[in-house]
């Protein structure tokens, strides 16, 4: 009997430390909310960083980011064909993430900031007319999310 205790002890020390381990690496990184804010602010290098890891999403899976987007929702994606599209899927990764951390009231404001400037980057490629286009439907896009953004934010029924 005695040649049973120590493979036993061994077992018995060893499976507290498997479960402490595993619950830790399913666990967000405590880095999260940084992560999170650095992708999300109205700088162009925020812009190039969230879509640099948008491109290496699994490099990121440890951190259970919604990457899911409907791009601009019931909006054309490229309006006028000026491409808009990348810009509002950083909207909705803000406004999802946001939305399922609980912050979403206290950086909605930003995240409609970041957005508009994204659009406006967007626009900076065109001149003349076509960049005048660009600025106004930009501005559109912004004041509906401003305005209507919230509430399909809330209740559910879309993100942005």
């Amino acid at each position: 009997m005695r040649r049973f205790t120590a493979p036993l002890a061994a077992v018995a020390l060893t499976l507290p430390a498997l479960f402490l381990s595993a619950t830790d690496a399913s666990a967000a990184p405590a880095d999260k909310g940084q992560v999170l804010s650095s992708w999300t602010q109205t700088s162009a290098s925020s812009y190039n960083a969230w879509n640099a890891a948008r491109a290496n999403q699994a490099n990121w899976s440890a951190y259970g980011f919604d990457w899911s987007t409907d791009y601009c929702s019931t909006s054309p994606d490229n309006p006028f064909g000026f491409p808009f599209k990348n810009a509002c899927a950083r909207h909705d990764f803000g406004y999802r993430n946001y939305k399922a951390a609980g912050t979403f009231d206290a950086n909605k404001a930003r995240l409609d900031s970041a957005f508009y400037e994204d659009l406006k980057r967007v626009c900076d490629g065109y001149s003349g007319v076509s960049g005048t286009a660009c600025d106004g439907t930009a501005w559109t896009y912004y004041q509906a999310v401003s305005v209507f953004g919230y509430t399909k934010a809330v209740d559910g029924s879309a993100t942005a």
